[in-house]
């Protein structure tokens, strides 16, 4: 193939790199319906939530500039919390020296922290600005201070449980102060300063073991240089010692703020560690200016705070997908709720948010941009447990292996370990029989773990002796920022050998949405009589059937698929019933088809299979391990093939164009050597010097001047009124005189021009041809290595251009070689 036109080429090879575009690929049509996997979220799916008093130092230590910083704090707590089950009470507290003198006063009462709440928290909180010495002495009164907390806390009997060691909902109280007790000028601690704050101290104690008692934490908060860090550590250590999860770090400790500046951050963090959630760090900048917060995947629920000082300030949020998002309301699968817009803090309450780089931009008028603002994120993840056990309905006495994995609200499956860096996994079991018995999971590769860090968590457990019926299963997480669910897995013993045994085998495959995984179910029937098996799909928190202590089926999945909320994973089974027929062991295919609206990753999930005639004993479960991903679009199927056709013609074209250089060096003139003669007489010469000859042709005129001889003369006019020579593809010179006839002409023989004759000597000779007539070149001719090679001029030779004579000779002497340039005499050096 002989391409003539290379650019041609290559705009097709990039008119074919253009066929990107997403023209779709086959949506395989799902047999039945499908409906999505995950129950419906509900109160329970959200953060836990916790019952917290800010607790607010107002003595006469503290500076003004010091108390609009507690007063910030606080309100940075309160629209902070991620939870609206949450409730919040502000408190301020200094001393009672004198009639009418109150050591504490209720800034704001119990408040539910839902979004009207979280409005009232931000307006009353202002309260803690004012101070009035007339109803509040300057002392610190820290007995005070923790009674008036823990009855607030518990003035409902919620947390006047059976067990004080496990309350039902956290009780914490956040006490923020500058300095140390001083009730010295208290009259009701005694008669003199030494006796009362000696008083004040062992009041101290009993309030502090009141609050342990009631199952209520003291987290302190000093800053400035008068704090005794030694009460407020004891504080920390004499309250409620529980822990979130048992999380390291969220035990109550004091904590420490260099200055009345650091407050917030310091508060933040400690909050976080209290509630068992994490605090992730923005960035700091003066109106008018972008800030940004970053959001890890594992974060299901969370608030983006804004310490905004100054009222005035305005604030715009944009998700990482830089879209702005509502201030109230639903938006993607996330639902937003914004408070504190006219107070010091703002913050943007997000359920589901989007992970990533979130950007907030503050604005504000001319006056009010001096101030700094900086932005954080408070966010916890909570996960949904996904368990398995093997045998699903063992016998008492009987080792079991259990295996965990977890799932966000979404129903996506962490697979990542980094996100549950530090996690433990524990399982806890409980029935008829026998006493709560509770094994420690692992992800390390050590049997029965398959494989580590996996983020699938096995161990073993043994079913007691004793235990007969009923058995409930639950799956416990503790990481920072990361709480359980702990919804049941439920199931019953099996009591000698039953009719029916059952195995479940589900593919591990890479699908999109809307095509089928396939399965076999392994069933033996040793019965006398036909059993009806029942395939299910579950979210692994509830096996088929209802559970055995009669509470409703979580997540249950009922005639073959699974129930929920649109927008999770859409799954249907086929077939959702079969038939064991006594006395053999059969093998039933089936297929679990994958919903057009299955998010894409790992499937989250599980398949069951129960007997219809005993259903609160699943025979087996198994997981879906099965990944989903986008359907190819036109470029993802036929993007090598687009590769190869432009890689293809790339090298066509690149062949072209070495073809084409080629066949321009080729028509090149240069070094041709043109002589004008006169009877065997040279007149003139002129050798065509590169550039000179464009497109392969060579202009010429032959002027003559009265009583001077004739001469040649390149031309850059018309071709009508000049002589041309050219070179074409194959070589091959061509000369058309003026008016005249394009012929060939031979290099070395005379054409005429007028009155006399021009010669052209094509010095150029192709290098294929020289080597060749080279190598035949005796090597005493042609000079051994080192001997150099020159052309000498004869007395009286020469041309206008300095071009040899005719009589040149060369040097060494001997004769020339005969080359392509015909009688030249001159020995060539373009080998």
């Amino acid at each position: 193939m002989h391409w003539r036109h290379p650019r041609g080429v290559l705009l097709l090879a990039g008119a074919l790199l253009a066929l990107s575009g997403p023209f779709g690929g086959p949506a395989a049509a799902a047999p039945g319906a499908a409906v999505p996997l995950t129950t419906a979220s509900g109160a329970a799916d959200g953060p836990d939530p916790i019952d917290f008093a800010v607790v607010v130092d107002q003595s006469a230590s503290l500076a003004d500039e010091d108390l609009v910083r507690e007063t910030e704090a606080a309100a940075l707590l309160s629209q902070g919390e991620i939870s609206d089950r949450s409730r919040a009470t502000v408190i301020g507290f200094g001393s009672s020296e004198k009639a009418g003198q109150a050591p504490v006063r209720d800034v704001c009462p119990l408040t539910t922290v839902d979004e009207a709440g979280r409005r009232h928290l931000s307006d009353c909180v202002q309260g803690l600005s004012r101070r009035d010495r007339a109803l509040m002495g300057p002392g610190t009164d820290f007995p005070a201070a923790i009674r008036q907390a823990v009855s607030r806390l518990t003035e409902d009997g919620a947390a006047a449980t059976a067990d004080p060691k496990a309350p039902r909902t956290p009780k914490v109280v956040f006490l923020l102060t500058d300095g140390k007790l001083d009730v010295g000028d208290s009259p009701e601690y005694g008669t003199d300063p030494a006796s009362r704050q000696a008083n004040g101290a062992k009041r101290l104690d009993e309030e502090l073991a009141r609050a342990r008692a009631a199952g209520v934490q003291i987290w302190p908060l000093g800053f400035g240089k008068g704090i005794d860090r030694a009460a407020l550590t004891a504080m920390a250590e004499s309250g409620y010692r529980g822990a979130c999860s048992d999380v390291p770090g969220s035990m109550p400790r004091m904590r420490e703020a260099g200055s009345s500046a650091e407050i917030d951050k310091a508060l933040q963090e400690t909050f976080a560690a209290a509630r068992c959630a994490r605090v992730a760090e923005g960035t700091v900048g003066r109106p008018p200016a972008d800030l940004f917060v970053t959001i890890p995947p594992i974060a299901t629920d969370g608030s983006l705070t804004v310490s905004k000082h100054d009222p005035k300030v305005r604030v715009t949020y944009f998700d990482p997908a830089g879209r702005k998002v509502p201030t109230h309301g639903e938006f993607e699968d996330s639902s937003f709720e914004v408070s504190g817009e006219d107070g010091p803090v703002e913050a943007l309450r997000v359920k589901n948010p989007l992970p990533g780089r979130w950007r907030v931009h503050i604005e504000a008028p001319e006056g009010h941009r001096d101030r700094e603002v900086a932005v954080r994120a408070i966010w916890q993840g909570r996960l949904r447990s996904v368990l398995t056990l093997d045998p699903a309905a063992p016998r008492a006495g009987q080792r079991t292996v259990v295996e965990v994995r977890m799932q966000t609200r979404r129903g996506v499956v962490i697979t990542d370990p980094r996100q549950l860096a530090g996690i433990g996994v524990a399982v806890e079991l409980t029935g008829d029989g026998f006493a709560p018995l509770t094994a420690r999971l692992a992800d390390d590769g050590r049997a029965p773990d398959r494989t580590a860090g996996d983020v699938r968590f096995t161990g073993t457990l043994t079913v007691p002796g004793t235990a007969a019926g009923r058995l409930k299963l639950v799956a416990r997480m503790s990481a920072p920022g990361v709480t359980s669910d702990e919804r049941p897995f439920h199931t019953v013993t099996t009591v000698g050998t039953p009719d029916v045994t059952a195995g479940l085998s589900v593919d591990r495959v890479t699908v999109h949405p809307g095509q089928q995984v396939h399965g076999t179910l392994s069933v033996t029937n040793n019965g006398t009589g036909p059993h009806t098996l029942r395939l299910s799909l579950g979210d692994g928190t509830q096996t088929a059937g209802p559970a055995a202590d009669g509470a409703a089926a979580e997540g249950a999945a009922a005639d073959g698929a699974a129930s929920g909320k649109p927008g999770t994973a859409e799954l249907g089974i086929s077939p959702a019933t079969v038939v064991a027929p006594p006395g053999r062991r059969t093998n039933v295919p089936f297929t679990v088809t994958v919903g057009k609206g299955t998010p894409l990753g790992e499937l989250a999930g599980q398949v069951a299979v129960v007997d219809t005639a005993d259903p609160g004993r699943p025979l087996d479960t198994a997981f879906l391990e099965v990944e989903v991903t986008p359907w190819p679009t036109w470029w993802d199927k036929w993007l090598r093939y687009v590769i190869g056709g432009a890689v293809l013609l790339a090298l066509l074209a690149a062949v072209a164009g070495v073809r084409l250089a080629a066949r321009r060096r080729r028509r090149d003139l240069a070094g041709t050597r043109l002589e004008l003669r006169r009877d065997g007489r040279v007149l003139d010469n002129l050798t065509i010097r590169p550039g000179q000859s464009a497109g392969g042709e060579y202009l010429f005129t032959v002027d003559e001047v009265r009583g001077a001889a004739p001469t040649l003369r390149r031309t850059r006019g018309s071709a009508a009124a000049a002589h041309r020579l050219r070179r074409n593809g194959s070589g091959e010179l061509l000369l058309r005189l003026h008016r005249g006839r394009e012929e060939p002409v031979r290099p070395g023989e005379p054409v005429a021009v007028d009155d006399c004759e021009l010669v052209v000597q094509g010095t150029r000779t192709p290098a294929r041809t020289a080597r060749a007539r080279l190598s035949a070149i005796p090597r005493a001719r042609r000079g051994g290595a080192g001997t150099r090679t020159r052309t000498r001029r004869r007395p009286g030779a020469g041309g206008a251009d300095g071009g040899a004579g005719a009589g040149d000779t060369t040097w060494p002497p001997g004769p020339a070689p005969d080359t392509d340039t015909g009688t030249s005499g001159t020995w060539n050096r373009d080998f």
